[in-house]
């Protein structure tokens, strides 16, 4: 599958994770990044523009990713984007809740390499 140009929304407030992720993911040329760093800067990057993929952390400054997932379902600029959550929080509650509220897959970030995250964005575009 070609995955030329297609757009990916970071979500994510940790630099360090972001820039890994944003080189990997960019070094195939397939792939454009596009990063926020709230949960709110999301919410205003719909506003002018659109993603193929939605990467989402939950634990972040201010509004958090569940609050994303529920303004996202209620968006139709945002509500088919396919969204997969990519946080540190492991309870079963957590993931399902996550789920519940529209993320399509759940990775617990010490479970995946960089190249399994990789892997798991192509498969949903």
């Amino acid at each position: 599958m070609d995955n030329q140009g297609k757009k990916i929304l970071l979500v994510e407030d940790d630099k360090f994770l972001s820039e890994i992720l944003v080189k990997r993911l960019g070094e195939s040329g397939e792939f454009e990044i596009k990063l926020s760093e709230t949960v709110q800067g999301a919410l205003d990057f719909f506003k002018q523009e659109t993603v193929d993929l939605i990467l989402l952390d939950l634990i972040m400054p201010g509004m958090d990713g569940f609050e994303f997932l529920k303004k996202a379902k209620d968006n139709p600029k945002i509500s088919a984007i396919p969204i997969i959550v990519l946080s540190n929080l492991s309870q079963e509650t957590e993931i399902e809740k996550a789920k519940d509220l529209g993320a399509k897959d759940y990775l617990i970030k010490a479970n995946f390499t960089t190249k399994e995250i990789v892997e798991k964005i192509k498969a949903f575009i």
